[in-house]
């Protein structure tokens, strides 16, 4: 989010004067407060501004980088995920690459029945494979993937800046979006019902740009 000209003189001159009222505001920058509507509801809603009835608008204290990191905070995976894109461990290198190039993903979850995770395939996983002249038609992706409990995952309740921290930390394009379930032998296991990615994030970002 970036402010305008005109927003920003209106943080300044609240920062500075406030608690100040509307008709101040406009009365200092030489405008007819209708003309001000729309700056100072951008801005209450952005929480750099707070207003109170009969007693005007204040400074909230808070950055726009404050501002930005406390609404990536309320925001959780469960709002932006996207559908996973699976596969078996069965599933040949050859089929794998097929499913990424159709599907347009970089990586895809190796799941069993019931969509429990058993590891993950990226598309350095499946070059490597082929540039190593292996019989892609005939090995399975479960040679190449990375395995349980290796995986770096991600819940629908964790915050969308908790798991873009994660990305950034273990240095992944995507997270599986996952739920504890007991198996039979009442072990742990986890369910993919989702994935987190870095469009995901950029998506977020666009759409609270554009004030959506």
């Amino acid at each position: 989010m970036q402010l305008s000209q005109r927003q920003e003189k209106i943080v300044e001159l609240v920062r500075l004067s406030g608690p100040i009222t509307s008709e101040e505001i406009a009365r200092h920058l030489r405008v007819t407060r209708a003309a001000l509507r729309p700056d100072l509801a951008i801005l209450t809603m952005a929480g750099i501004l707070q207003a109170r009835p009969r007693v005007g608008y204040y400074y909230s204290g808070k950055s726009l980088q404050a501002v930005v990191a406390e609404t990536l905070r309320e925001y959780r995976v469960g709002d932006v995920k996207s559908v996973p894109v699976v596969v078996t461990e069965e599933t040949s290198v050859y089929d794998a690459a097929v499913t990424m190039f159709l599907e347009d993903v970089g990586t895809l979850f190796v799941v069993k029945p019931g969509g429990l995770l058993e590891g993950v395939v990226t598309r350095k996983d499946l070059l490597r494979a082929t540039l190593g002249q292996s019989d892609v038609h005939r090995l399975p992706v479960s040679v190449l993937m990375t395995r349980m409990p290796n995986i770096v995952t991600t819940t629908p309740e964790e915050s969308v800046l908790a798991a873009a921290k994660k990305m950034v930390e273990h240095e992944v394009d995507v997270l599986p979006v996952v739920r504890p379930l007991r198996d039979g032998s009442g072990g742990l296991r986890l369910q993919v019902i989702g994935r987190f990615t870095k469009t995901n994030v950029a998506r977020l970002f666009v759409e609270i740009g554009e004030g959506g």
